[in-house]
Order: structure tokens, then C-alpha cells, then sequence
């Protein structure tokens, strides 16, 4: 698999989860993953029950077969003190630029500059080598901004690149370009078996093929159970009624005869959602992009949960396999 995941979704798609549980999956069998959080909303810290991530990589997990989760919360003032050190010499000089707010303008007014930081320093710990010459990571995944945005945030760094035809800009934004277009990454989609993250999903995956970014999976997200189909609806609503009733009382249901459309109004409901269902997914298939299915967690996403999300994903994947 690709050494940078990137994933993105719709909020409210789980997208945060999935990157959680996709970085446990990958850190399989003594593997070393890092996960990178670049919003500033502390979700990974909550998702693995921990304190709030500081501007630095830390274990957070270990994972099935003694491989090892990192996590880091990027922050773009930090990252670009990072990058003034490292191409500038800027130490003390940086850290007096940012006590005279400099720092703040920069990564909240000029154009492009906080993605370039946040992704910049993703790709830097993806190309990070030990001395002894084999990468720190074996993978590192981005809990990247929602779908909207996504192509934008990742493609950024191209259009700095055209701005800035020399130095350290231009080479930093080239570096990062060869990484996010390169068969090192994937960008992959979460969504929902629902119109609007779907039809999102859609613009996302025709986004990122515009831009040659690579699209790895769409990772369908909290899918329920189908219990009923329609024609068993029909049935039961129809001359079984009686029958539903009597195995109602054989149960020792109080007044099985009231309880039976009630029943039959939610398996009514029951049936059109898997309706809906099916339609989503035709429309998934025609964007020809692998597509897994991850269930629904009726209890909760707990780190219990988490783990369990990562078994399932590599399953899906074939991680570790």
C-alpha cells in the first residue's frame, strides 16, 4: 500500500475514525504508523482516550502484532518556525518574528502558506529516514479536511510552486508535489449510503482525478444490517398479518394484534432505506474506484470500537495479509 493515506469525507462521515482505524490497521505485525491530525479539533486524542496532542510525535497505541501508532496534531504557526529554522536559519530571529505577530499573519492571511506548512510537514515524515537508512514510518495517515476542500488543501503546493520560480518556497512546494502525486499517496473517500455524501464523494473523486492526485478507495462508512426487503414487506403486509400476529402472542406479547402495524411500519421504513441504499451504491460503482464497506457501531466508536474498525479494514485491505 501507499506510505501516505490520505483521508478525507464529508463531516459527519466518520472520516476522523476511519483515519484512526486505517492507522491501527496499517501498524499491523510490528509496523510503525504515524497519524497525522492537521485541523486543530483534537479528534485523534479523543478517539484513542488520551490527553490533547502537543506539536509532536507521540505513541498513542499499539497495535495487533506489537506494531506501534504515533500521532501528531500539526500546528501551522509551529510548522512554519519549523521551516524558517531549516531553510533560513531563523532560531531565535523566528521565535522573535512570532512574538511580533508575524507568524499569525502568515499562516492566516497569506494565500496558501498554512496548507503548504500542513502538508509539507505530513510529506516530511514520509520521506524521514533512520540512520540506519530504512524509513522511521512505514506509513503515515492524514486526517485531511472534509471532501469540499480536500483537492485544494493537497494541490496547493502546485500553485506556490508556479507563484515562487526559485528558492526554498519553490523547491518545498516541488518536494511535496513529487510526494502527494506520486504512487506514495492515496487519497482515500469516506462516505455514506446517502444522497448528499455520495454525491459529494462523486465531485471529490472527479476533483482529484483533475488535479492528478491519486484516489485510492472509497471507504463506505456505519453501514446498517439489511434484515427486510421490500417483497418481504409486501408479504407481511399482506395476507400474513394474522400470522404475524399469532407468532407475536407465541412470543408473550401484550396485545400482539396492536403491535403488528407498528411492526410493519417499521419494516416499511426498513425496506425503503435499503432502497435508498441500493441507488447509492449504483451511483459509487460508476465512479470505478474500489469501494469497502465498514459497519455500523450500534454501541459507540470506543477505542473497543476503534480496534475493531482496524480488523475489519484489514480484512477489507488485505493488510498484513
Amino acid at each position: 500500500m501507499s506510505r501516505l493515506q490520505v483521508v478525507s469525507g464529508k463531516g459527519g462521515t466518520g472520516k476522523t475514525t476511519v483515519a484512526a482505524a486505517l492507522a491501527l490497521a496499517l501498524a499491523t505485525e510490528g509496523k510503525r504508523t504515524l497519524l497525522v491530525e492537521v485541523e486543530g479539533r483534537q479528534g485523534i486524542a479523543q478517539l484513542f482516550e488520551t490527553e490533547a496532542l502537543p506539536y509532536e510525535e507521540r505513541k498513542i497505541a499499539v497495535a495487533p502484532g506489537g506494531g506501534e501508532v504515533y500521532a501528531l496534531a500539526i500546528d501551522a504557526e509551529r510548522a512554519l518556525l519549523d521551516y524558517l529554522h531549516m531553510f533560513y536559519k531563523l532560531g531565535a530571529a523566528g521565535r522573535a518574528l512570532k512574538k511580533l505577530g508575524a507568524i499569525d499573519f502568515a499562516t492566516t492571511i497569506a494565500p496558501g502558506v498554512r496548507d503548504v506548512l500542513l502538508t509539507g510537514k505530513a510529506c516530511e515524515a514520509v520521506r524521514r529516514k533512520e540512520k540506519a537508512g530504512g524509513f522511521v514510518y512505514d506509513h503515515v495517515v492524514m486526517d485531511a479536511p472534509p471532501t469540499g476542500r480536500v483537492t485544494r488543501f493537497l494541490n496547493v503546493n502546485d500553485e506556490v510552486a508556479g507563484l515562487a520560480k526559485m528558492g526554498p518556497i519553490h523547491h518545498q512546494a516541488q518536494a511535496v508535489m513529487r510526494v502527494l502525486k506520486s504512487p506514495e499517496t492515496a487519497v482515500h473517500l469516506v462516505t455514506l449510503l446517502e444522497e448528499m455524501p455520495v454525491q459529494e464523494t462523486a465531485d471529490g473523486v472527479a476533483e482529484l482525478r483533475a488535479a492528478d492526485l491519486p484516489v485510492g478507495n472509497v471507504l463506505v462508512n456505519m453501514v446498517r444490517p439489511h434484515v427486510l426487503d421490500e417483497d418481504a414487506v409486501r408479504a407481511a403486509a399482506g395476507d400474513q398479518r394474522a400470522g404475524i400476529a399469532r407468532a407475536l402472542a407465541a412470543a408473550g406479547a401484550p396485545r400482539p394484534e396492536e403491535l403488528v402495524g407498528p411492526l410493519l411500519d417499521e419494516a416499511a421504513d426498513h425496506a425503503r432505506r435499503v432502497g435508498l441504499e441500493r441507488e447509492q451504491r449504483e451511483v459509487l460503482a460508476k465512479l470505478e474506484v474500489p469501494a469497502y464497506e465498514l459497519p455500523f457501531l450500534g454501541e459507540g466508536v470506543d477505542l473497543a470500537g476503534l480496534y475493531r474498525l482496524a480488523k475489519e479494514l484489514r480484512r477489507l485491505l488485505g493488510v498484513g495479509a
